[in-house]
C-alpha cells in the first residue's frame, strides 16, 4: 500500500474482531516502532506487549472505556527518561516526543498490515506503572490496543491548511 493511502486509512479503531494478531504481524508493528527516529538516536522507548488475559484484565482497570476490552492485545508504549535527550536551553525532555514518533510508525505499519489501533493517553498512568512494576524512570505514555478492526474507515474531519499553516511568522497567511 502506498504511504498516502495508509495515512488516509489509519483511524482510531474502537471495535475489534475476536481474532488473534499473528506473531509475525506483531513483530512487524514492533519493529516499525524500533526503527523510528529519536532525538540524538537515544531511542528512549520500551514497548510492553500485554496479551495474557489476566494481565489484560489488570490493564483494563487503568482505562474506563469498555471497547478496549475487545482488542486481543495492548502494547504499552513507555518513555525511559534515563535514556532520553534533554534540550540544553530549557531542559525539555524529548522522551514523550520520541515515543510518539515510534507509536505513529507502529500505527501506520498496523494499517499497512490490515490491523487497527487507537492511541489511548487518557488512562491512569500511576496504576499502569504499578501493574507493570515499572521503575521510576519508565513512564507509560500510550496504551495501544492492536487487532483486526470491526468497523470501516470513517470520514475524517480535519482543519484546512489555511487554519494551521503560516508563512515566515505566526499570523501571516500561507499561500
Amino acid at each position: 500500500m502506498e504511504l498516502k493511502k495508509i495515512i488516509n486509512q489509519r483511524f482510531s479503531v474502537r471495535s475489534y474482531q475476536p481474532k488473534k494478531v499473528e506473531h509475525q504481524k506483531l513483530l512487524q508493528v514492533l519493529n516499525a516502532g524500533r526503527m523510528a527516529p529519536s532525538a540524538v538516536n537515544y531511542q528512549p522507548w520500551i514497548f510492553i506487549v500485554i496479551s495474557d488475559v489476566e494481565m489484560l484484565n489488570k490493564i483494563y482497570r487503568c482505562y474506563k472505556g469498555q471497547w478496549i476490552q475487545e482488542a486481543p492485545l495492548i502494547i504499552v508504549a513507555c518513555s525511559d527518561h534515563s535514556q532520553s535527550w534533554n534540550r540544553r536551553t530549557d531542559g525539555k525532555d524529548s522522551a514523550d516526543i520520541d515515543v510518539a514518533i515510534a507509536v505513529d510508525h507502529m500505527t501506520l505499519m498496523a494499517t499497512e498490515l490490515g490491523l487497527g489501533t487507537c492511541w489511548v493517553c487518557n488512562f491512569d498512568s500511576n496504576e499502569c506503572s504499578q501493574i507493570l512494576k515499572l521503575p521510576r524512570n519508565i513512564e507509560p505514555v500510550v496504551l495501544l490496543p492492536l487487532g483486526y478492526p470491526n468497523e470501516s474507515v470513517p470520514v475524517k474531519e480535519r482543519k484546512s491548511l489555511s487554519d494551521i499553516v503560516y508563512t515566515n511568522e505566526f499570523g501571516t497567511a500561507f499561500s
